[in-house]
């Protein structure tokens, strides 16, 4: 990919059991080969406890002087920790609702996910679930509009993808 066109990425994984060491990271490790292969540069990846306080801190300092993407990875089902959501939602300026009914419609059990996708000045955030599968087929089904969705933020001319018909 062009240098020009390259856009940078964080990494946020949630998760108790991966930041005292009890599991291994293959969400983030996925996330981050699957952007790379795409073109974006990971610029951070991190780890941290679920909760919404350590979500919410985690993704502001992620999200300053910062134009991309962060995608987190874990916390978005049902389990009493699961807090992701509510983390990204007290720090959100706008949500993206369409990027996140297009992540929940890769399988079935997307229909549990909570994630929400949204801004944070010039970041886009993602939420996508902990584990090595989901995660990697929730970012694929809209990894085709994220780079311009990014671009968007920054420069408003990004010109519309000339395959969206607009």
């Amino acid at each position: 990919m062009d240098d020009s066109l390259v856009l940078d990425a964080k990494i946020l994984t949630v998760s108790d059991g991966v930041a005292v060491g009890e599991r291994k990271d293959t969400s983030g490790e996925n996330l981050q080969r699957i952007l790379e292969e795409a073109g974006w540069a990971v610029k951070e990846r991190a780890t941290i406890k679920d909760g919404k306080d350590s979500v919410s801190h985690a993704l502001l300092e992620f999200a300053e002087d910062f134009h991309g993407l962060i995608v987190t990875t874990g916390g978005t089902g049902f389990g009493p920790r699961d807090q992701t959501p509510e983390g990204t939602r007290m720090v959100l300026e706008r949500e993206a609702p369409g990027i996140a009914e297009a992540m929940r419609l890769t399988n079935p059990l997307g229909r549990l996910s909570r994630a929400v996708a949204g801004t944070i000045g010039s970041s886009l955030i993602l939420n996508v679930p902990g584990s090595a599968k989901g995660s990697v087929e929730c970012l694929e089904a809209v990894l085709d509009v994220i780079g311009h969705a990014v671009r968007l933020l920054e420069d408003n001319a990004d010109p519309h993808p000339t395959e969206s018909g607009n």
